[in-house]
């Protein structure tokens, strides 16, 4: 029953903030998001006997969306419109590329000042994982969101992922035989991981079916200011074949059950039941989230290198 509760308050409340939150909002609900589930991850990596720099992780993983802020900050003061593709996106292509060069910068020099260097090498490496695995994974949510068309993938990669972890469980659950990762989760099944692909597609290509009408629901706010954006946007169409939305739909699945599987199996290497306590009948946010974070790179790779959201001018 907590379960069901919880699912029924948070699900209106995540689609809220999705479709209507002006970008910047939707910017700190994503980093609210990294800082409650590195906290988690951090706790697990502490569980394994593994001393994380928890600080500079925190810092470290924010630092695509405050630059992203900053961005849009800025942009307020500019008179000029700009186009789609040069806003907000760049300020977080910015924010990854700083990461990518900072990050054996920043763990590197810490871990130099540390006064016992036993385990240093899993210290700087958990933390640094714990940056790309949660902190940027999640921050693509928001380059997604950016995108007038791209958008749209938001919502696939959550209702899909969602699609996917519901009939896992009940034909799994009714005619589950043969285990999928019985030393990681031993109650998955190969029956239950077939039924979740085959909802994630179903999914996938229903939404991208109504794409042009679901984009339509989002929020065009963008900045600080209570008016719609005023920069040069491109048509919403979305015009998508039967065969990306399968693939995409069989891509997101496989990555989203890798992820299910992979937090399991550092939670059960650290002698961790649940991520945390946080949600009722779920446990920590990292549980619930954890096949998003597989998921999410492999939908926006499969976007930028197919194109085939990319509008026809």
């Amino acid at each position: 029953m907590k379960r069901v509760l919880t699912a029924v308050v948070l699900i209106p409340l995540v689609l809220l903030i999705v479709f209507k939150a002006p970008l910047w909002l939707f910017a700190l609900a994503v980093a609210g998001i990294i800082w409650l589930a590195l906290h988690e991850y951090l706790g697990i990596a502490e569980a394994a006997e593994v001393k994380p720099f928890r600080c500079a992780t925190y810092v470290a993983a924010l630092l695509p969306i405050i630059v992203l802020l900053g961005t849009l900050v800025l942009s307020e003061w500019q008179s000029h419109p700009r186009r789609y593709h040069d806003y907000p996106a760049v300020g977080l292509q910015r924010g990854f590329t700083i990461l990518c060069f900072l990050l054996p910068v920043i763990f590197g020099t810490l871990l130099v000042f540390r006064k016992d260097l036993k385990g240093g090498l899993a210290s700087v490496a958990s933390s640094a994982f714990g940056v790309l695995y949660i902190g940027v994974s999640l921050s693509v949510l928001i380059a997604l969101r950016a995108d007038f068309v791209e958008r749209i993938l938001v919502i696939v990669v959550m209702f899909s992922v969602w699609a996917g972890d519901i009939a896992a469980y009940y034909v799994g659950r009714s005619i589950g035989r043969h285990k999928l990762a019985p030393i990681v989760s031993p109650n998955k099944s190969w029956e239950g991981a077939v039924a979740s692909v085959i909802g994630s597609v179903i999914v996938a290509a229903v939404v991208l079916h109504y794409g042009t009408q679901i984009n339509s629901w989002f929020s065009d706010r963008f900045g600080f200011s209570m008016g719609p954006v005023t920069f040069y946007t491109p048509s919403r169409t979305v015009d998508v074949t039967i065969f990306h939305a399968i693939l995409l739909g069989i891509f997101t699945n496989v990555a989203a059950q890798f992820g299910d599987l992979f937090e399991s199996a550092l939670k059960r290497g650290a002698g961790v039941k649940d991520s945390g306590t946080l949600l009722p009948g779920h446990g920590g946010i990292l549980d619930r989230i954890d096949a998003l974070l597989f998921a999410i790179p492999v939908v926006w790779y499969y976007a930028n290198l197919t194109g085939f959201l990319q509008p026809k001018f």
